[in-house]
């Protein structure tokens, strides 16, 4: 423990200084934050300087308990965990995290290299298993790689949600002939189906394409799997 903590806190000194505030004056990603849990408090402030000192926002938390009850921001995130914390552990956190479907990458810490806990952390999500002591640019490293991998799944989230959006503008006979068209069937088939004539169907599916912002049919069957209209093809 006092190894990664003398190596955190003597690489503090080579880098910049941060405000008062615990804000930077210059963040490289402004927008991403990374969460500490972890109950040493030196150490604790020594992550937390590490990746303000970088241009990382960070938030800091003693106890499993003090995280749950913070209001977790709407940007991306990455949650460095120390596994073994008094009270509910790192890995009792992460399931009750799954539970409540808060998906934040998990970057566990272990002071101690137990294999069993980490394979368990591993197997339910984790991002990473650092064993302490780490160098702090191997940290780093981490946790930037996990806040794109969080800001690319909030990225697609957004996106579906907009798919959905746009679907809800269908009239009922447009979502209709959008899904018989997706699953496969041609304009002549969904006709005979529903009993209007192929060019309604032309105009109907023609309209789907426009509110859906759809370029091209393949764009709109990707919609449609996205949103659960249909199976993707395996």
């Amino acid at each position: 423990m006092g190894g990664i903590r003398n190596l955190l806190l003597g690489t503090l000194e080579n880098r910049a200084v941060t405000s008062q505030n615990g804000d930077p004056a210059g963040t490289a990603d402004d927008d991403a934050m990374v969460l500490i849990v972890d109950d040493d408090a030196m150490l604790r402030a020594g992550l937390g300087n590490l990746f303000r000192s970088v241009g990382m926002q960070a938030v800091l938390f003693g106890s499993a308990a003090e995280l749950l009850e913070y209001s977790l921001p709407d940007v991306p995130c990455c949650l460095v965990l120390d596994v073994r914390l008094r009270g509910p552990s790192g890995l009792d956190l992460q399931t009750r995290l799954a539970q409540m479907g808060v998906h934040i990458p998990i970057i566990f810490m272990t002071g101690y290299g137990d294999i069993a806990m980490t394979v368990t952390a591993m197997k339910a999500g984790a991002e990473d298993f650092m064993a302490k002591p780490f160098r702090d640019q191997d940290l780093l490293d981490a946790v930037s790689a996990a806040i794109e991998k969080d800001r690319l799944r909030r990225r697609g989230l957004r996106k579906v949600e907009e798919i959905r959006g746009n679907y809800a503008t269908l009239t009922p006979r447009e979502a209709e002939v959008m899904g018989m068209a997706v699953s496969g069937l041609l304009n002549k088939q969904i006709a005979g189906e529903i009993g209007i004539s192929e060019v309604t169907v032309k105009i109907h599916r023609g309209q789907a394409m426009r509110k859906m912002k759809a370029r091209t049919f393949a764009d709109l069957v990707l919609m449609a799997q996205q949103i659960g209209l249909c199976k993707a093809e395996q």
